[in-house]
């Protein structure tokens, strides 16, 4: 059993290193045949212009690819925090909920009625003081993290 989970897990390794390198190989040729094509392009306005016209659309054209890449990153980046966002509300949705559905269970109202019935409330009343201080501390140091810009 343990055999076979070492060979699935060496299976799927070798698989996906061969995959990273075809990437790879990919992106090298990739690269190579967009320089070639840059030097042809510079090339071609070079015998038609002359050098500065040749120079100037080199940098025109890199120029208007950098801005669409910057453009498209600070998209994705505000996706992210919109996502970010939404995942935050959606948890303190979810622990509020879940903190009502515990309040609300009557297994847990009789354990709170037995245990101030033992203890006494005058015993009780400074320990949920303090456990009261505590749960607006730690829930307002929550909400703070929450609020932190992501990046």
């Amino acid at each position: 059993m343990l055999q076979r989970l070492i060979d699935d897990f060496k299976e799927q390794t070798g698989s996906a290193l061969r995959l990273v390198s075809l990437g790879a190989a990919v992106a090298v040729a990739l690269l190579i045949t967009i320089v070639f094509l840059c030097a042809a392009a510079f090339v071609a306005v070079l015998q038609t212009y002359g050098l500065i016209q040749a120079c100037l659309a080199g940098a025109a054209f890199f120029f208007v690819v950098t801005a669409i890449v910057a453009g498209s990153y600070a998209m994705r980046r505000n996706q992210m925090e919109v996502r970010a966002k939404e995942r935050a509300r959606e948890r303190s949705k979810q622990a509020r909920s879940a903190l009502h559905s515990g309040l609300a269970d009557p297994q847990i109202i009789a354990t709170g009625v037995q245990l101030v019935r033992a203890i006494g409330i005058r015993r009780l009343i400074p320990i949920l003081a303090v456990g009261g201080l505590a749960l607006g501390f730690f829930a307002s140091r929550h909400t703070a993290d929450d609020e932190a810009p992501a990046e």
